[in-house]
């Protein structure tokens, strides 16, 4: 016994120019049928938000799937799969193409090589599915992009919830930006979170979509560039801060990386940033204004 509610749609080639479209949304839950072996023309998030079930892959190799997990389905790929025939799933799907699923792949947030991801969380994943379905109501003159936009949003969370872990169960991008602005290599930060450094490399690709080496510094340069424009410090200190012992090295890199030179850098923020500096979050509701 299963229940089902899908719809399907079809973007003019004008929404298509947007990027992402959206062609179709469904939720399911109970043992519902197996599905494929099948190949598609489009991308499919599934995401599996109770129980669990199996995929095979174009090779024959069987995965276990245990909720919360996310299916990939991948234009040109075989895939197979279905929930257990004992207790069943709850799955949620969206079905969507265009040219920025190219990019998406690149930075990581899409994997064709890894059709089965853990997710620590399914909750932000089902939310964006929601937009998704609340925006494919009959009559919706803006059903295009409003589920357009919420297929960037889904995305977006379901790299959120990924359960990429080292070896302590922390995820990496989280314990490796903890230990940034230590003086270590990559090959030791592997080491210090139980990871060989290709596995390093490979979940911080799968993260953020860059080398662990790029990670880290874009975390030393985002912190440089805080103490800056919020301190005077001597860009010696903010150097020592975000973990480099050689200011001329420090500001030779963040030259080369922001464009600018670091007491460039802070004369700019000072004038750009009126009325001083800040650490307290702004309400959306209630932001904060500058007299004049």
């Amino acid at each position: 016994m299963y229940h089902t509610w899908m719809r399907y749609f079809t973007p003019s080639p004008v929404h298509h120019r947007l990027g992402l479209v959206c062609l179709g949304v469904g939720l399911q839950h109970g043992v519902l049928p197996t599905v494929g072996p099948r190949t598609l023309d489009h991308h499919v998030a599934v995401v599996i938000s109770a129980g669990g079930g199996w995929f095979r892959a174009p090779d024959g190799r069987r995965t276990t799937v245990t909720a919360p997990a996310l299916i990939w389905l991948t234009p040109g790929t075989p895939h197979h799969y279905g929930p257990d025939p004992g207790s069943g799933w709850d799955e949620s799907f969206v079905d969507f193409t265009g040219p920025a699923t190219a990019t998406y792949t690149e930075l990581g947030y899409i994997e064709p090589d890894r059709p089965v991801v853990p997710l620590s969380d399914a909750a932000g994943a089902r939310a964006a599915v929601g937009r998704i379905a609340r925006a494919a109501r009959r009559g919706n003159p803006l059903l295009e992009v409003e589920t357009a936009a919420a297929v960037h949003e889904l995305l977006v969370a379901l790299r959120r919830a990924r359960a990429d872990t080292n070896a302590a169960g922390d995820p990496v991008l989280t314990a490796l930006a903890r230990d940034a602005y230590l003086p270590l290599s990559v090959a030791e930060h592997a080491a210090r979170h139980g990871m060989t450094a290709a596995e390093l490399r490979t979940a911080v690709r799968r993260g953020a979509g860059c080398s662990p080496k790029d990670y880290l510094l874009s975390i030393r340069l985002g912190r440089a560039k805080e103490l800056l424009a919020a301190t005077e410090l001597p860009v010696a200190a903010v150097a020592r801060r975000v973990g480099y012992e050689d200011p001329a090295y420090f500001s030779r890199l963040f030259t080369r990386r922001v464009g600018t030179a670091p007491v460039r850098f802070r004369e700019q923020q000072g004038r750009a940033v009126p009325g001083g500096w800040s650490t307290q979050i702004p309400d959306p509701d209630h932001p904060p204004t500058i007299a004049t």
